[in-house]
């Protein structure tokens, strides 16, 4: 049975602005019989890191946040500490960092809390029977929430090929050590003949796993949880993930955590994906590279594997902008993230949160219907 996606292009006028779109969107998605009265609801965001810009604009977050308390639910804004060094390695820096990034309360509308405590220990693990876990580890106030809506920025990522719905679910929901368990299965390696020893990626490591030695830095795989940050920060790109036989199993955790992330929440989850400047990497650092492919529009569902599905197969589908990291796939058509990450095979995430009864990646997409604007 196919899952329903709406989505929304950015074209706007007169007789409705994007904001009013947005809006519609979520109520013909069935935000209505999502949240209930009192109910206190999660929207799970991405603080972005300082320097970055691609994250969502803090306004189209209050359009959410003033829905929900339109329909009685009471909605708090939440996001979760990081394995690495940076603006939101723990609440204090993280909730400073959101403040700084424009989601204060005057303009958000909603309170910050972190969903994973003070040091991102404040968790509980839940059953989800899958392939790689029995048990993960999840945020203990996306847990406690009665209600879930995720909102993420749809782009490329160097470790699951794209990031939205279930990256924000899996990684974005989990504590500290649900983090650890999924990134740990894949540690980098050095190319000796690029690197200048310049000590980088050292000074970049959370936890102690790099050191150089005779002017080339070495990667201890005992101590690395494989959160990829020294690839991001290694200008001449002398480290690399070794995508091997075991690459896949970091994204099929990530699946398995999507789905724990959802625990409890039968019927009361919405998901949201901006398709907008679509950039080569991450939020997580602190910068923002040219987008890949124009601004696609909004997109909503019930299905977080139909809805990145979906997103999957817009950004594919459209013309890649030229001067940006695309190095391949640029026609419609084209693989837009194997041409910025052409090691990684980003259908594993879909296929197994398929598999393991999370969404499905057959779907119908639903085009808001304009407002008879005269452009």
């Amino acid at each position: 049975m196919s899952a329903t996606v709406y989505l929304a292009d950015l074209r706007a006028g007169h007789k409705e602005n994007l904001f009013g779109k947005l809006l519609r969107l979520l109520d013909a998605a069935g935000v209505d019989r999502i949240i209930g009265r009192d109910e206190l609801t999660a929207i799970k965001i991405h603080f972005g890191e300082k320097g970055g810009h691609a994250y969502i604009r803090p306004v189209f977050i209050r359009r959410i946040v003033d829905r929900v308390k339109q329909l009685g639910g009471k909605p708090f804004l939440t996001d979760s500490c990081t394995l690495y060094p940076g603006e939101r390695k723990e609440a204090v820096s993280a909730l400073t960092c959101g403040i700084e990034n424009g989601f204060a309360y005057a303009v958000a509308g909603a309170p910050l809390i972190m969903c994973d405590g003070l040091r991102g220990h404040s968790a509980r693990r839940v059953p989800v029977n899958g392939e790689m876990f029995e048990t993960v580890d999840i945020g203990l106030e996306i847990l406690e929430a009665d209600a879930l809506i995720t909102v993420s920025h749809f782009k490329c990522h160097e470790l699951t090929g794209f990031g939205g719905a279930l990256k924000n679910l899996g990684m974005g929901c989990s504590s500290r050590a649900g983090k650890m368990e999924q990134h740990s299965t894949v540690a980098p390696e050095v190319d000796t003949k690029r690197c200048t020893g310049c000590g980088v990626c050292l000074r970049a490591c959370a936890h102690g796993a790099i050191r150089v030695v005779a002017g080339k830095a070495i990667i201890d795989s005992e101590k690395c949880t494989g959160c990829g940050r020294c690839i991001a920060v290694c200008e001449v790109r002398a480290i690399q993930i070794q995508w091997n036989e075991e690459a896949p199993l970091v994204m099929k955790k990530m699946a398995e955590y999507a789905k724990g992330a959802l625990h409890g929440k039968n019927g009361k989850t919405l998901f949201v994906n901006f398709v907008t400047q679509v950039s080569p990497a991450c939020d997580c650092y602190g910068h923002s590279d040219a987008p890949i492919v124009p601004d696609l529009g909004i997109l909503v569902s019930t299905d977080p594997v139909a809805l990145d599905r979906a997103c999957a197969d817009l950004v594919n589908n459209a013309q890649g902008l030229p001067d940006c990291a695309l190095a391949s796939g640029h026609a419609p058509g084209g693989d837009k993230f194997r041409g910025v990450h052409p090691d990684i095979d980003w259908r594993v995430t879909l296929d197994h949160g398929e598999k393991i009864g999370l969404g499905t990646q057959d779907y119908q997409l639903v085009r808001l219907e304009p407002k008879n604007q005269s452009w």
